[in-house]
């Protein structure tokens, strides 16, 4: 049995996909919410949020993607970041998983990835979960109603939570996979809950199509000034830096909270919606996102919760420190209607420092900020990934290397070459640790954060005094009104500043040492400031 809205000439069994329960189309908000409880896949909370928990995995498996190696892309993935996957591998899981499939109750939603028309993809997002159905509605976009009738899928990505891959037959690293195949359009998830896997499944195709299209695609956030969207700012950042809770700024326009384009005609949302972390947020800090944690449909991820009274707790992370929230983007008051922007003015790339050694701010030479987008320092958050418990300082090229098919400087030619054509002042922004590294230090004030953000927007910061870091090369202010002038110093936080010195020292030798990889790659005038 079907029911729902789709295209007649679209169903599953016109994809070859044959055999299953009941599918459902299109499913709106409250239908996706009623059979979801109707199976017990959740809770309903206060004000209709969707509480979930996904068990084992409640964060990505990084290590579990896979790419197949198929003559189209051979010549253009970035394998040794992108584990390969076989073509008989691929299609003896694909038959494994349709047959696995046989029987079941299935949720299909027909999105779009990418708010601009020119370079969008159309995505068939193929669920056993009903909640997962709901999450993508949010974090990708909506046609209209009447669209549905006529739509067609680029790609279809197909997620079977209760399917365990088998190694040997699938050739693949466990019993959980993801795996995309580019000749066949097709993406198969299988044995993990997690609903971060289907965006970030998007997000690696749209990296992988849009370079081709002379289009940068970027882990970052967006806004622009009020009444005028020339004025685009990005922020670059992996999860737990800052990409959401810094772009929502009410003084702003949100364009989006994790993945856009740069296109020649601006700059474009990927998404429909937001994936908010929930750790100890707070009405005061950030009221718009914690105001979402309480709307209907709103998908609340692996929190915990009073059961009688079903109040959420922001603080306990006994489940995850990756506890999360999805919601559609119009619940943030601020949100673009249509999440387009201009050419970026400004370019903030955020690093979560768990050493204690960078300043809270620093301004970027053009070249200055291919090294560190290149690099994409920072440190990995916990629970953000299956084994992180406490901060790990890592570099992930691009601030995203996780979802990069293509080599790092494929992305950074097009980085560099869209800011020499269109002009932006870069920074680096640390919103990690100060006044010692984590475990003795504290995180950086958000306030002096979104102080110094503010001035960097309104353009006053680059009037400032700036000092030259003797470390890093990048130029420091040397005093910000409103913000702790020691703070802009790091090494003043120190009590020991014979170790900050160290810790500086080996922070250094950590960036040159990951730096070489790409030195035969790369322009001379990016040579010329690399550390080390």
């Amino acid at each position: 049995m079907t029911s729902g809205r789709v295209n007649p000439q679209f169903r599953l069994e016109d994809q070859g996909i044959e055999g299953l329960g009941n599918v459902h189309y299109n499913l709106m908000e409250p239908a996706l919410i009623e059979a979801a409880l109707k199976r017990g896949e959740g809770t309903l909370g206060n004000g209709g949020a969707f509480l979930v928990t996904t068990g084992k995995f409640t964060g990505r498996s990084p290590k579990d993607k896979h790419v197949v190696r198929t003559d189209s892309v051979i010549d253009t993935i970035w394998w040794e970041n992108n584990a390969a996957m076989s073509p008989e591998g691929f299609d003896t899981l694909y038959a494994d998983m349709l047959e696995h499939m046989k029987g079941r109750e299935f949720f299909v939603q027909d999105l779009v990835g990418g708010a601009d028309p020119a370079y969008a993809i159309n995505v068939r997002m193929v669920t056993e979960l009903a909640w997962h159905g709901l999450f993508i509605r949010h974090l990708l976009r909506r046609p209209e109603r009447a669209e549905l009738d006529s739509f067609l899928a680029d790609f279809t990505i197909i997620n079977c939570p209760s399917f365990k891959a088998d190694p040997a037959r699938h050739d693949c690293r466990s019993d959980t996979v993801i795996a995309l195949n580019f000749d066949k359009k097709l993406i198969l998830i299988g044995n993990t809950e997690y609903a971060g896997e289907n965006k970030k499944s998007v997000f690696t195709l749209l990296n992988y199509l849009l370079p081709e299209k002379g289009v940068m695609p970027m882990h970052c956030s967006a806004n622009h000034a009020v009444g005028n969207p020339v004025d685009t700012a990005i922020f670059f950042g992996l999860s737990g830096t800052g990409k959401t809770t810094l772009s929502a700024d009410p003084a702003r326009i949100l364009i989006g909270d994790d993945e856009h384009g740069w296109s020649d005609r601006g700059t474009f949302n990927f998404e429909g919606g937001c994936y908010a972390k929930t750790i100890n947020l707070s009405p005061e800090a950030e009221p718009e996102i914690y105001a979402t944690t309480h709307k209907f449909g709103t998908v609340i991820e692996n929190m915990v919760f009073d059961e009688e009274t079903f109040e959420l707790d922001f603080q306990d992370s006994s489940l995850t420190e990756n506890m999360r929230c999805a919601y559609p983007l119009e619940y943030i008051s601020n949100a673009s209607e249509n999440a387009l922007g201009g050419h970026p003015k400004n370019i903030i790339l955020l690093t979560c420092d768990a050493y204690g050694v960078l300043p809270p701010i620093s301004r970027l030479t053009p070249a200055q900020a291919m090294y560190h987008f290149l690099s994409g320092f920072t440190s990995k958050t916990p629970g953000t990934e299956r084994g992180v418990v406490e901060p790990e300082p890592t570099f992930s090229t691009c601030f995203g290397a996780p979802f990069m098919p293509r080599r790092p400087e494929a992305y950074g030619k097009l980085l560099q070459e869209k800011i020499a054509q269109h002009g932006a002042t870069c920074w680096l922004v640390n919103t990690g640790w100060t006044g010692g590294a984590f475990g003795t230090g504290s995180r950086m004030p958000i306030r002096a954060t979104r102080a110094l953000l503010t001035a960097a927007l309104e353009g006053s910061l680059n009037e400032a005094e700036f000092r030259k870091d003797e470390n890093f090369g990048f130029e420091v202010p040397v005093a910000v009104p409103g913000v702790d002038t020691q703070l802009l110093d790091p090494r003043q936080t120190w009590a020991d500043q014979a170790a900050y010195d160290a810790q500086a020292a080996k922070l250094v030798s950590m960036f040159a040492e990951n730096f070489e990889q790409y030195a035969p790659y790369i322009d001379d005038d990016v040579k010329a400031v690399a550390i080390g």
